[in-house]
């Protein structure tokens, strides 16, 4: 059998086997990334069977997923909107970093990564996964809730603290001297100022350019600015995502209603893809002498995230049932930490033990996040009717 003969059948199983995944999580009410993942570590290095002909296609359309996910994210929000999140939300934004983002590094250091392993799990456990997120919300009827604007404003912070952290993590993965460290830094954060400022002031402009009456046209040139976009960023040391992001944001109006409805299947095919990607390059054996670590992890995590959508829905004055509600649709973890985590693989950097760690928390808050989302209601009924916990 040839290379290519050998590279589509595996292609096609992989394909075909993330769609019974995605139809079996359907059935569940839960997020196939979870599947996505463990499928990846049962076909990847150390599984049960390796994959090696359709490696190759994989880590560039895992790429080509991290880019369509991050744009179609910001295609959900405008850039006035991202200014109005930032300014009502700021002080919630601060407690959700520290609160999330030290547990992670607390436990890198014991287990003594350092603080570049410090620096890359305190990402991972710190931002929720804005498309789990948005689909639980979705799914259970909740976008018009009032506790709804105060979600959508933690994970505009969120996202933006990523445009920060990213070019600062890359910089140190690519282990860039102080000198060369700021410069290139300071480059970043001019691009990303760049880029905002265009998406305030000329948001229309690049609606108008990009738009077609032909999906066809209009498909081509949304992936082909997308990855140019990404491509420069990360030539500038930001990260291809965040370049992604910000033009999301710049595109407004019809044009990004048009555009997600066009990018979404494209979306999901390879955001799927970057999942298993992402799993078939951990060796399962790693996994299990880190899972207690995650399990802790992922209890104290889901609790610092509750604590903080209680409390940014408690300052909107929001009822008791409304602050529980925002606080477990935050719960679930997903893209972005794996982003995170795959990034410091791709430099070599990261023990091989955080990436499994990693893998193995996000698996975790996939599966507790909209299960959290989707039992909140009734939790709160209970503890209503018990003596001494109702408090109205």
């Amino acid at each position: 059998m040839t290379a290519q003969a050998l590279a589509l059948l595996e292609l096609g199983a992989i394909l075909f086997a993330l769609g019974v995944c995605g139809r079996i999580a359907g059935r569940f009410g839960m997020s196939p990334i979870p599947l996505y993942l463990l499928g990846g570590l049962a076909f990847g290095r150390g599984g049960f069977f390796e994959l090696e002909a359709a490696v190759e296609f994989g880590h560039l359309a895992a790429e080509i997923g991290v880019v369509l996910l991050l744009l179609l994210l910001g295609l959900e929000y405008t850039a006035p909107e991202l200014m109005t999140g930032l300014r009502r939300s700021w002080a919630a934004g601060v407690l959700d970093l520290v609160a999330n983002a030290l547990p992670g590094a607390a436990v890198a250091l014991i287990l003594g990564w350092g603080v570049l392993g410090a620096v890359v799990l305190g990402g991972v456990t710190y931002i929720s996964s804005s498309g789990i997120v948005a689909k639980v919300l979705d799914d259970l009827g909740r976008l018009g809730n009032r506790e709804t604007p105060v979600v959508l404003s933690i994970l505009v912070l969120e996202d933006l603290a990523m445009a920060v952290y990213l070019p600062i993590l890359t910089m140190m993965l690519a282990g860039l001297s102080l000198l060369s460290g700021l410069v290139s830094l300071a480059i970043a954060l001019a691009t990303i100022s760049v880029v905002l400022v265009v998406a305030l002031r000329f948001g229309r402009v690049v609606s108008a350019v990009l738009d077609s009456a032909d999906r066809e046209v209009f498909l081509l040139q949304l992936l082909g600015s997308a990855l140019l976009v990404a491509g420069a960023a990360s030539a500038l040391n930001v990260s291809a995502a965040v370049g992604a992001f910000l033009l999301g944001i710049a595109i407004s109006g019809s044009t990004a209603h048009e555009a997600a409805k066009l990018l979404a299947p494209l979306r999901d095919l390879f955001a799927a893809i970057f999942f298993v990607a992402f799993g078939l390059s951990i060796d399962p054996a790693a996994v299990p002498p880190v899972f207690g670590w995650a399990v802790l992890l992922a209890v104290i995590t889901t609790c610092t995230k509750i604590a903080v959508g209680w409390w940014a829905a408690s300052r909107q004055e929001i009822r008791r049932m409304g602050r529980a509600r925002a606080g477990a649709a935050l719960v679930a973890r997903g893209e972005f930490s794996i982003v995170i985590a795959g990034l410091a693989v791709a430099y070599g950097k990261a023990d091989v033990r955080l990436a499994a760690l990693a893998s193995a928390y996000v698996l975790l808050m996939a599966i507790l996040g909209p299960i959290a989302a989707r039992i909140v209601e009734p939790v709160v009924e209970f503890t209503r009717g018990r003596p001494g916990l109702a408090t109205g």
